[in-house]
């Protein structure tokens, strides 16, 4: 115990830091416990533990998206890519602002339509029993030895290194257990407290609150330590972040990537492995975020318990907005702690604690040198936020589930909202100690588990967004064709891994998506189980024309430009692509165009084929232009974030 206390002495921790870490982690639990209650003595309907009774705001819907989605991951993960790599790594959270307003005009609407808890639900529904319970386990699966697992490990981790209590451990009658472990069971406690009691309502509505710890305090820590290099430099916080940039770009680091959006390979090649250049626009990066924001249960059911369709469309820009302020969060930090890296005498009057042994040290390396007393606290408030929302997320929804997707309908399907609930609460408390004793066998040997976790988790995305994808648009999508590409989903990521292990990532995920989406195309339309059906109206037979018509030419241009600079790059490879423009554009990766031009094409064939088709699959879910409709505020705010990431690009390419 004494080590214990001298680590944490020595981290420049003080005890009102302390102090307000312990009165955030006791408000968040009264919170949560007091949302939890039940009202007027009335029990919890199915309904209020899984959806919250669908009656989130849209305030409510966007805030508890980001707070479930920023974990350590990106506090830890993101950080330490972006003081290896630079803040190309923000294109992940910019493009996923993008992304956000596609689900909320096309997606989100039809799943609330149909007033579905989960997602293999709605497989279940559109295409047969088999498809849904196989996506019900596959994501029990991921969310227990995967998700859980991997967010408490990096965020104990994360603990570990901000209080220098790295390879510590306590004796606990005779047994000894790791500092690491212990931090894990904490923050699975405290997740745990009110999430498994409460539902999702606990969950949604506390992360109001730590949404405004999580932005608030990764902001001010943000500021606070380009403030604190600013008194070095002479100049205050903005005047710094000038400096920074300015030294980063230009002289000897000229052709540095760490304020580049876009990469250039011949500029950074194990950078641009991570962030291909232009793919991070227009490449695999659609299917990541498509498949994570739109289909991944502890994501989407925040939108899904929404009141209505327009509060669940506006919380999705919401999150927009402050997904855009992320980058500004994480990587800017890891930036910075590069920066002091390339010319550590000029800040060696500040008395410099620690060394970044490794790229995910950046963020608490700089917690620990640059944020005064107080401040501090708030910004380990702010981590332990965003750790344990993302936690309470999973937990509500792995119950949710086993609960309605496997329970309700295997086990006991005459179960009342009582013993629903109950189930739910049990099987989140079984997924929190499988979860705990899971936990160091499979990340403990790891060096790099974010690296190995996202990549190999990506495996299921081009499938996922196939499946899913055309489920909910096409109405000739086949259950044969959702089967199918089901099965050869992983097989062929393995492959491509094999064969293509230099490709870029998000290069190979575009590769698999478009074998997939044709396989999936070819085979419902060899499909033979289809009904007749209705010619949709003149006036939605028009407007479905008219965009197949438009994606079609532009997904066409898409693949043509692009082959045709890559084929140019290939006749002339030695060009310098500083001064030859084919050559640079090959550089960046514009190659990506192909895969998008497939993505925006796609939409075409179903677009064109519910117009026109008179056959559709039994289980077509009807055409209804009219979920796609929005508001002038949706429009508005759709332009806001497009236009905020045009001038990022623009002002960071």
């Amino acid at each position: 115990m004494n080590s214990i206390s001298e680590a944490i002495s020595m981290s420049g921790f003080k005890t009102i830091d302390f102090v307000i870490l312990v009165c955030y982690l006791i408000l968040l639990v009264s919170l949560g416990l007091f949302l939890s209650r039940n009202k007027d003595g009335k029990e919890k309907s199915a309904n209020d533990y899984f959806l919250a009774g669908n009656t989130l705001t849209w305030w409510a819907v966007g805030a508890s998206l980001i707070a479930a989605n920023i974990s350590a991951e990106q506090f830890i993960g993101m950080s330490g890519t972006g003081f290896r790599d630079g803040i190309a790594i923000a294109a992940y959270e910019v493009m996923a602002a993008v992304t956000l307003v596609v689900i909320g005009k096309f997606l989100l609407p039809v799943m609330l339509d149909r007033k579905i808890f989960t997602i293999p639900q709605f497989l279940r529904e559109r295409y047969n029993d088999g498809v849904g319970l196989a996506f019900s386990i596959l994501w029990l699966f991921l969310y227990v030895f995967v998700n859980l697992t991997s967010v408490a490990w990096l965020g104990a981790l994360a603990i570990e290194q901000i209080l220098g209590l790295q390879g510590l451990a306590v004796s606990v009658g005779g047994f000894e257990i790791s500092i690491r472990m212990l931090i894990i069971l904490f923050l699975f406690v405290i997740a745990g407290v009110y999430s498994i009691y409460g539902g999702l309502a606990s969950v949604a509505w506390t992360d109001v609150m730590q949404v405004t710890f999580l932005v608030g305090g990764g902001l001010i820590t943000a500021y606070v330590a380009l403030k604190e290099m600013g008194v070095i430099m002479g100049t205050d916080a903005f005047g710094a972040l000038g400096q920074v940039y300015t030294d980063m770009t230009t002289g000897t680091h000229a052709q540095d990537v760490h304020f580049h959006l876009v990469i250039q390979e011949s500029h950074n090649a194990s950078a641009f492995a991570n962030v291909p250049g232009i793919a991070a626009v227009v490449g695999g990066v659609w299917l990541t975020n498509l498949g994570y924001w739109g289909f991944n249960q502890y994501i989407i059911q925040k939108g899904l318990a929404a009141k209505n369709i327009d509060e669940a469309k506006k919380g999705l820009i919401f999150a927009g907005f402050l997904k855009i302020l992320i980058p500004f969060i994480v990587v800017l930090p890891g930036i910075c702690a590069y920066y002091i890296m390339q010319d550590p005498e000029k800040f060696a009057s500040m008395n410099l604690a620690g060394n970044i042994n490794v790229a995910d040290d950046a963020y608490p390396w700089l917690i620990r040198n640059f944020t005064p007393t107080g401040i501090k606290g708030l910004s380990f408030a702010a981590l332990t936020a965003a750790i344990i929302s993302s936690l309470a997320s999973m937990f509500n929804s792995t119950s949710t589930l086993f609960t309605m997707d496997i329970y309700k309908k295997y086990i006991n399907k005459n179960a009342g909202d009582k013993q629903l609930v109950n189930v739910g609460r049990l099987v989140a408390v079984c997924a929190l100690v499988i979860a705990l004793v899971a936990v160091k066998p499979l990340l403990g040997g790891l060096d790099q588990a974010f690296q190995y976790i996202q990549e190999y988790s990506g495996f299921i995305y081009p499938g996922i967004i196939t499946v899913f994808g055309l489920g909910l648009l096409w109405k000739r999508a086949s259950s044969t064709a959702a089967v199918w590409t089901a099965i050869i989903t992983i097989p062929l990521g393995v492959l491509f891994k094999v064969c293509l292990p230099h490709v870029a990532f998000q290069f190979r995920a575009g590769y698999i998506f478009i074998i997939l989406v044709t396989f999936f195309i070819l085979v419902s339309y060899l499909d033979r189980k289809y009904v007749s059906c209705e010619q949709p109206s003149e006036g939605d037979q028009k407007k479905m024309l008219l965009w197949a018509k438009v994606l079609g030419i532009a997904g066409a241009v898409m693949i043509i430009c692009a082959a045709i600079v890559t084929a140019l790059g290939a006749m002339n490879p030695g060009a310098d692509p500083d001064t030859n423009f084919i050559a640079y554009l090959n550089d960046i990766g514009f190659q990506a165009f192909i895969f998008f031009g497939v993505l925006v094409g796609c939409n075409a064939v179903w677009l064109y084929s519910n117009a026109k088709d008179q056959q559709r699959d039994k289980k077509a879910l009807p055409i209804n232009l009219n979920l796609f409709s929005t508001t002038r505020g949706y429009t508005y705010g759709t332009i806001g974030i497009c236009l905020i990431t045009f001038l990022l690009y623009a002002i960071l390419w």
